[in-house]
């Protein structure tokens, strides 16, 4: 018996010593490949925009970037494939009446089809040479590492001066490396003026910002609302602008706007001046419960992986819900199906009310053009195009970042809340003005159930619009391509007689 516990015993201890050296063998593979990982191949030149060029240098986070344009996760709201938000909800077609977004607007894909969806939208019209189109080449800004390239070569006043077709073979690389790092250390850095300018408006240095607050601040470079300066020094050009002078809160922002008289477009049907919220994403998480705990927003939309014995930041940037167990679950300890769902009863409940919403400003826009028909003046309109202009921005505001119902659903519910009472008011006194006018009962609502129908109302020839669009695909975006390969070319050959 005792001849055979110790033969179970070695058998035990060899096990054990075999499994602790596959263990360290497998330390010290990792370890090496680890210390391998990141063998510079190419050098990469301060304002290289080429994402693949990057790529050679960093191939895991290359790859992952790639994986942006993968379109098959699907959520509640959103998603990663490309969906007509004008065919699924015609009501934003009036709303946004005389402006660019009631011609088309999809909702957002990856990073990787910037430059292609901005080439596809129907906002950026059909140029057919220099100089058409438009819109003005501020349009470009967010859209590719080739702008801060561009901005330093011909300066930032000359880049925001001029049509956006004027620019559309300089810019062919979409979102990548070049806007959130720098090339020899890697580290976050600000690749565009305007966040910049807009903490220095707010008192405020960037430079101070910790590595943790950088992990939000270079997405805060798109993400965010902005408005185009044409009263900038210099003259002619559009000058990108965040009106965060008197702070980030939407009121904050309205209160800029309107001290300077300043409108996106005049509303086709209420001739409201009008003001459209871009994509407030990085004002409204920073009013939310993670922002207060310190989490960026690299911590859930890119989240840390490894692979073999690399640890690295995962490029495929995407909602959290596509990656649960990589964002969502390092901290809350829920089942998967839990969170998701708790995420989705936030987004149904601010849903509803911002519909409800909707349907108001609808109806309101509807209700003024009646009024205008029938005489009113521009004195009796005053407050009541105020209040629309209010209520919309703020409507807009609570929509337009995609992700604020649940980064900050508390305040997005309250700026649906006011928004709703400004509406309300703005129809009691439309209401008030009609019966003065000698309008009896309610005003006559136009159907507007399709896209096609509600284009029409608004006064939208969208044939005309289509085929401008495929004239410029067909003839004007080829060129543009063959020539930035040819001047990156013509770039590399350089760098080369240089050495």
């Amino acid at each position: 018996m005792s001849q055979k516990k110790n033969w179970l015993l070695f058998a035990a201890t060899v096990v054990v010593v075999l499994l602790l050296s596959l263990l360290l063998n497998n330390i010290i593979n990792r370890k090496a490949e680890s210390q391998f990982a990141y063998q510079p191949q190419v050098n990469i030149d301060e304002h290289e925009s080429r994402n693949e060029v990057w790529g050679e240098n960093f191939p895991r986070q290359y790859q992952s970037f790639m994986r942006t344009r993968d379109t098959s996760f699907v959520s509640y709201l959103n998603g990663s494939a490309m969906r007509d938000a004008l065919e699924e909800d015609p009501n934003l077609i009036v709303l946004w009446a005389g402006y660019g977004f009631s011609k088309d607007y999809n909702q957002p894909r990856g990073h990787a089809y910037a430059v292609t969806d901005i080439y596809n939208t129907l906002r950026t019209g059909g140029p057919t040479g220099p100089g058409t189109g438009p819109m003005p080449s501020t349009c470009w800004t967010c859209k590719s590492p080739d702008v801060p390239r561009l901005m330093n070569e011909i300066g930032i006043q000359e880049f925001y001066t001029g049509k956006w077709a004027d620019i559309g073979a300089e810019i062919t690389n979409p979102i990548g490396c070049a806007d959130c790092h720098n090339p020899k250390t890697m580290s976050l850095q600000i690749s565009r003026p305007a966040l910049k300018e807009a903490f220095e408006a707010m008192g405020k240095d960037i430079n101070d910002a910790t590595h943790q607050e950088m992990r939000t601040l270079v997405c805060a470079q798109c993400h965010v609302e902005y408005y185009f300066n044409k009263k900038a020094p210099g003259g002619g050009s559009q000058y990108l602008t965040f009106p965060w002078k008197n702070g980030t809160r939407v009121e904050d922002m309205e209160a800029y706007y309107d001290s300077m008289n300043f409108s996106d477009w005049t509303h086709a049907i209420s001739k409201t001046p009008m003001l459209k919220a871009q994509h407030p994403g990085y004002e409204l998480f920073m009013t939310g419960v993670h922002a207060a705990r310190g989490v960026s927003c690299a911590d859930c939309h890119m989240p840390y992986k490894a692979e073999g014995g690399q640890k690295f930041t995962d490029h495929q940037i995407r909602s959290p819900l596509a990656n649960v167990a990589n964002s969502c679950q390092v901290c809350h300890r829920q089942e998967k199906d839990d969170l998701i769902e708790d995420v989705y009863q936030r987004q149904r409940r601010i849903k509803s009310t911002q519909n409800e919403l909707e349907q108001l400003l609808v109806r309101a826009h509807v209700e003024a053009g009646k009024a205008w028909e029938l005489g009113a003046t521009e004195e009796q309109m005053k407050p009541i195009l105020q209040d629309i202009r209010h209520a919309q921005w703020r409507w807009d505001y609570s929509v337009a970042s995609h992700g604020g119902s649940f980064h900050s659903p508390v305040e997005v519910s309250r700026i649906v809340s006011t928004a709703t009472r400004i509406a309300q008011e703005a129809r009691i006194k439309l209401a008030r003005l009609l019966s003065k006018l000698g309008h009896k009962g309610e005003v006559p609502f136009p159907d507007i159930s399709t896209k096609e129908k509600a284009q029409k109302y608004v006064g939208l020839d969208m044939q005309k619009l289509e085929k401008e669009k495929e004239v410029f695909k067909e003839n004007i975006i080829p060129k543009w391509l063959e020539e930035a390969k040819k001047r990156e070319s013509q770039r590399d050959v350089e760098k080369v007689s240089m050495k």
